[in-house]
């Protein structure tokens, strides 16, 4: 069993290869100091042309490891830092967890965003998982950076109770006798082991930014924190009565994680209310980003800037845009067309869906349903004018 703390020990690293040194040329004749000088010029132009024209660097993330299933292979695996490469390591049984609960927390961001411009998009084969989007230290990067940490505490605390990891088990702090509203009880049963999966996850999710340290790192390092108390704030008990005939005359109880859409939902609200700020002087803690402003708590989360209105495609900023998207007619929401396709109309598409409808179930044991065909009326984004989008891309 993994204790406290020694998920920050460091693994052994396999020795350094060192490199074969490179036999030296013979010198040849020494040029001209004008034609060095101009060659040396010429290299630095062409340096300077390459910088000016290459496009800025995504980092990587241990965000892919939901994309590798059970293919997990620390050394092939995109974007990890030496800490996490070190974890990895020496916990391969964990890093499928951190796997499972990847693929988890991106269905449930897809799913709270659904119904809004940006809605959580994954881009294929990308190492960055949402790609140019989260360089910008946005709304939309703080829920990210707190769900995902979230989903890491939720796979690995779930996976310690039912068995699946050999450092851990059930809770072994919750032990003895207890009270709450309803009298005394007994723990007993197999309590979550959030404590582990707290401690875990923040040391492989924090590793990054902890090495970083500068004002994205902070914020970073405080929506993960934010993600990992969302989990333990719907911990519920759980509890069976003994007693005659049912009564309650005495309870064992245990403490069981909640359904994880619980805690998207919460940190939905959380996005909704989060808390625009910038860093002190000093680079360790944060102020309001302007005079009037609410300070930020432990549970706000916080980003440093305004956010792309995502409605043209927009390479720079990692905007898809909304041509295409689905809106709702009548919706005078996020969802509906007027908000959704930026003011530019929409397309209406009549289509034929086939439902399975009129089930019975024939004794036995077969349920036959009927073939239902109806017809509605799709409404989808219309593509901006040529004019709008080209000076984005």
């Amino acid at each position: 069993m993994l204790k406290p703390g020694s998920a920050e020990d460091a693994a052994q690293l396999p020795p350094r290869r060192t490199r074969a040194p490179v036999p030296a040329l013979a010198p040849g004749p020494a040029a001209p100091d004008g034609s060095r000088a101009s060659a040396r010029l010429g290299l630095a132009c062409l340096l300077l042309l390459l910088l000016l024209t290459l496009p800025a660097r995504v980092d990587t993330s241990w965000w892919y490891i939901g994309a590798l299933g059970a293919r997990v292979i620390c050394d092939n695996i995109p974007g990890l830092v030496s800490r996490q490469r070190q974890l990895c390591q020496r916990y391969p049984d964990i890093m499928r967890s951190v796997g499972e609960g990847a693929r988890e927390w991106i269905r449930e961001c897809q799913h709270q965003f659904r119904h809004h411009r940006w809605n959580c998009t994954t881009l294929d084969r990308d190492h960055t998982v949402f790609g140019r989007v989260m360089l910008r230290s946005s709304r939309e990067a703080a829920f990210v950076y707190a769900i995902s940490s979230a989903g890491v505490v939720h796979a690995i605390t779930r996976a310690c109770s039912q068995g699946e990891l050999s450092v851990c088990s059930c809770d072994p702090y919750t032990r003895g006798r207890h009270h709450d509203q309803r009298g005394d009880f007994d723990w007993g049963g197999c309590s979550d082991n959030i404590h582990y999966g707290v401690r875990f996850a923040k040391a492989f999710v924090d590793a990054k930014e902890k090495r970083l340290k500068d004002a994205r790192a902070l914020m970073n390092l405080h929506n993960n924190r934010c993600g990992r108390t969302a989990v333990r704030r719907f911990l519920k008990l759980e509890c069976k009565c003994h007693g005659v005939s049912g009564s309650c005359t005495l309870r064992t109880c245990w403490r069981a994680l909640s359904d994880f859409r619980r805690t998207g939902d919460y940190l939905r609200r959380r996005y909704d209310g989060a808390v625009q700020v910038t860093a002190t002087q000093d680079g360790a803690n944060f102020t309001a980003a302007r005079q009037g402003y609410r300070r930020a708590t432990r549970t706000d989360l916080v980003y440093f800037d305004n956010s792309p209105d995502y409605c043209v495609l927009d390479k720079a900023a990692g905007s898809l845009g909304t041509a295409g998207r689905v809106c709702s007619k009548t919706s005078k929401g996020t969802d509906g067309c007027e908000i959704m396709c930026c003011g530019r109309g929409y397309d209406t598409t009549r289509v034929t869906r086939v439902t399975q409808c009129e089930c019975k179930f024939h004794w036995c044991c077969a349920v036959r349903c009927k073939e239902c065909r109806n017809t509605v009326d799709v409404h989808t984004c219309k593509a901006p004018k040529k004019a709008e989008w080209l000076d984005q891309t």
